[in-house]
């Protein structure tokens, strides 16, 4: 009886063997996750990155002298390494928004379609998709210039090269060409599950045209893409942004883990690390701009500076928070929008369009500089009468204003993005406009790119180096491709 038992034992043991593989399947698999899941954990992923004002994370508004830090002020510095700031713009956007996006257009694709469903629907997915594949590497690039991209989102290969940033930005126009002739706007896509236009396939069709018209003008000035460039803008420039309710905002709640990170780091963090600089605050009164009830909070009552309702923090030093003006409060609630491309910077890029007669002539710029000056300030809750007087003002009126084309729609445009940190440094880096100044404990010229992030420099060496040699040299002064004068 005992060898029966054994017998039948092992027997048992052996059935079950079939099961075993049973043991390594993952259930929490990216696989067996909805693509349309996937798709909104990496959109909110992605606008996190971009909105947020955390110091380890993203500090944009300080490079771009719209915000100082009050007691700490490595960052505002441009100390990008001690808090690796660049690895986490790398890897969020890599790990958070590129991965998830890749698995979700996968899932997508496998995913079954009913005799009842219409194939359009699917392949809005995809083209949306590719269209936040196209805007996140194209911030990438931005950022670093050459980085990985052929072999980025293939785990097999260990240490991804680095590709040329140009021949990634051709690239990405191309692709970006492909999306668009895709959406079909007579068809669904999202709904709820895309938190910036619910499924609009009419307003993806014009975040994709404007993203590609900011993507012409930023090689504009590479007397090799000339063509390219042109034939970008002038292809974009009917399908772009039309009104302030087109911009790309992303919805967030009022409940944690879904609320804008500004408020996480600025209310609910209990601090009080940030003023807006004396750089943007001190020119926006020089002109009585009438955003800087909007921008600001007046909150001081300061006898020895009468008649100055607000007060920026000097750029770089120590400040005192309570003499100074503060981040106004509208942008510090819970469920404010996130924003990461608006109607207002569509205009600013057409100005310049014109300018270059790349789409129209130069004797439409103004009326373009206008609209993105009057959307800017609707945006903010100003009215139209507030647009009129200030564009009625000799030094902002287009044809008075002093200096160049690329001055006046420079100053304007940063002024407008003040809130949409990466976009203002991009519009900076091409056009030169206004002059900052780099405070005086820099630790480095205001900084043009981001360094690579440390970890490549250990885990990837060989392309890093080959990567850091073809751009000219891994600093934050060294001018990318595109940044030509």
């Amino acid at each position: 009886m005992k060898k029966i038992f054994l017998i039948l034992m092992a027997s048992m043991f052996i059935a079950s063997c079939d099961n075993l593989e049973d043991l390594n399947t993952n259930v929490k698999d990216p696989s067996d996750v909805p693509g349309e899941a996937l798709f909104t954990s990496a959109q909110k992923a992605l606008v996190d990155q971009m909105v947020n004002t955390n110091v380890n994370n993203n500090i944009f508004r300080l490079i771009n002298q719209h915000w100082t830090e009050v007691t700490y002020t490595d960052e505002s510095n441009y100390d990008l390494t001690t808090r690796t700031i660049p690895e986490q713009h790398w890897q969020f956007l890599y790990k958070d928004v590129l991965k998830d996006l890749d698995q979700g257009a996968i899932n997508i694709e496998n995913a079954p379609v009913l005799a009842t469903d219409n194939p359009s629907v699917k392949q809005n997915k995809l083209a949306i998709i590719e269209v936040l594949n196209v805007y996140t590497y194209s911030i990438l690039v931005e950022t670093f210039g050459d980085v990985p991209y052929s072999e980025a989102l293939d785990i097999n290969i260990k240490k991804p090269k680095y590709d040329d940033g140009l021949t990634i930005y051709r690239d990405l126009i191309s692709r970006l060409n492909v999306a668009i002739s895709n959406l079909d706007t007579s068809a669904e896509s999202f709904g709820e599950s895309d938190r910036i236009y619910f499924g609009d396939v009419n307003k993806w069709v014009k975040f994709a045209n404007t993203l590609k018209l900011k993507m012409g003008l930023v090689i504009a000035d590479i007397p090799s893409e000339t063509a390219l460039a042109t034939a970008t803008v002038s292809s974009a420039a009917p399908f772009v942004f039309a009104s302030n309710a087109d911009s790309a905002k992303l919805k967030y709640l009022t409940a944690t883990p879904n609320t804008n990170p500004l408020y996480v780091d600025l209310v609910a963090s209990g601090r009080s690390d940030f003023v807006p600089t004396n750089t943007i605050v001190d020119y926006m009164n020089s002109q009585n701009d009438p955003r800087r009830a909007l921008y600001f909070d007046d909150n001081m009552d300061d006898p020895s500076t009468p008649g100055i309702e607000y007060i920026g923090g000097e750029n770089g030093v120590e400040n005192s928070f309570p003499n100074l003006s503060h981040i106004t409060s509208t942008i510090q609630v819970p469920d404010y929008p996130g924003a990461i491309l608006d109607y207002s910077e569509a205009e600013f890029l057409l100005a310049e369009a014109a300018e270059r007669s790349m789409y129209g002539t130069p004797a439409n710029a103004e009326a373009h500089y206008n609209a993105g000056v009057t959307a800017s300030i609707l945006d903010w809750g100003g009215s139209l009468a507030d647009a009129l007087t200030y564009l009625s003002q000799p030094a902002i009126a287009y044809t008075t204003a002093t200096g160049t084309w690329r001055q006046k729609i420079g100053i304007q445009s940063w002024v407008a993005l003040y809130n949409i940190g990466f976009e203002s440094w991009t519009s900076w880096r091409r056009l030169d406009f206004p002059t900052l100044i780099a405070p005086p404990d820099a630790v480095s010229g205001i900084p043009v790119r981001f360094t690579y992030p440390i970890i490549e420099q250990t885990l990837n060496a060989a392309s890093y180096q080959n990567a850091s040699t073809a751009i000219g040299g891994d600093f934050v002064e060294t001018k990318l491709f595109w940044d030509i004068f």
